[in-house]
């Protein structure tokens, strides 16, 4: 017999906006069970996602003059994704993830056209009381420490801190990208609001096994405190020798009722050239409803370098304003300012609007 859908319903969307992006927390809001022959009431399929956009016009400090454009995403980075779970007995589950980046403004897929099908996440693996082991493609868990410590999440057009550590066109000073491709992924259990995760990728280069990122990440949430420690290594190739790069990332956020504070640090250090950066980060969100919430980030980095052309001071802040319409539709407006050494001033003006699904 054919087996009934059954629907899950979605957690409110301040808690989406809290933490950007975060696969295990962004709601799924459709689960499918199984049906037919095959059919197995332990198992659970969920297609879940969110789709956003702005319009605005954009400046940065080092850019002649502004663009007015719709943007893809804005506050988050639009994908959907589907996931599955499997009980296979003594508390263990088989799982998997395939989500996919895509752009609402002219239906692309992907966050440009170098990305893959599955650009965001696509991973399997195993579930228990010991943790989680997964293998494949995996969001950088860096970037997922950055998106709760500080009131813009994960944004990589409006977050001060995200785009100056992950965005090129903002100097970001951690190389590689958000999503790591050929990695081994392991998360604790939640132990009183403390876990940790560790993150491995097999090179594939032929001849040098060592050619791999590396992550360790630590996190706390309970009572009202948010915090993470992060580092990584990531290695490249380049004309010359194998190079590597070390990020790391502390940073804490704090409910206060009244108002939520922000604050993070982040440095790199590139031991092949001798170069590196410090980021400072502080922002706060103060909700003046259950529905409306202002928004203000500011970053600060310094880069160093051997010549002047690698040595740069960049300022950027936003000031952001966020209405939900309902429990999985909000609508926001974003001021943000840009300044780099020896560059004018960049403004970015933009409103838009984010359905999760």
């Amino acid at each position: 017999m054919k087996k009934a859908q059954r629907i899950m319903v979605c957690p409110p969307l301040r808690k989406v906006v809290g933490t950007l992006g975060v696969p295990t927390i962004l709601c799924s809001v459709l689960a499918l069970t199984s049906a037919g022959a095959h059919a197995d009431s332990a198992s659970q399929v969920q297609l879940y996602g969110i789709v956003g956009t702005y319009v605005g016009s954009v400046k940065r400090s080092d850019t002649p003059q502004s663009t007015v454009l719709m943007g893809s995403g804005g506050l988050t980075t639009s994908f959907w994704g589907i996931g599955g779970k499997e009980d296979l007995g003594g508390g263990v589950s088989a799982i998997f993830a395939l989500e996919s980046f895509f752009q609402p403004q002219n239906g692309a897929l992907g966050r440009s056209a170098t990305d893959p099908f599955w650009s965001r996440n696509a991973y399997v693996g195993f579930a228990g009381d010991y943790g989680q082991l997964t293998l494949g493609r995996h969001r950088n868990p860096t970037y997922t420490a950055e998106s709760l410590v500080n009131p813009l999440g994960s944004s990589v057009v409006f977050s001060p801190l995200v785009v100056q550590t992950f965005v090129a066109n903002y100097g970001g000073t951690i190389i590689g990208d958000t999503v790591w491709n050929n990695t081994a992924k392991y998360t604790t259990p939640n132990f009183k609001g403390f876990g940790a995760t560790v993150i491995y990728g097999l090179g594939g280069v032929a001849g040098s096994p060592g050619i791999a990122n590396l992550g360790f990440h630590f996190n706390y949430q309970a009572h009202g405190l948010t915090a993470v420690l992060s580092g990584q290594r990531v290695r490249y190739t380049a004309a010359g020798p194998v190079g590597a790069q070390y990020a790391y990332l502390a940073g804490a956020a704090y409910d206060f009722k009244v108002v939520t504070l922000y604050g993070a640090w982040a440095m790199t250090s590139d031991v092949s050239t001798p170069t590196g950066s410090h980021t400072y980060e502080a922002g706060l969100s103060i909700p003046f409803s259950p529905a409306d919430f202002l928004l203000a980030e500011w970053a600060r980095t310094q880069r160093s370098g051997p010549t002047h052309t690698t040595n740069s001071l960049r300022n950027t802040a936003a000031l952001g304003y966020d209405h939900l319409l309902s429990k999985r539709t909000d609508i926001y407006a974003i001021y943000s300012i840009d300044k780099l050494s020896g560059h004018p001033i960049g403004n970015t003006f933009a409103v838009g609007i984010r359905h999760t699904f």
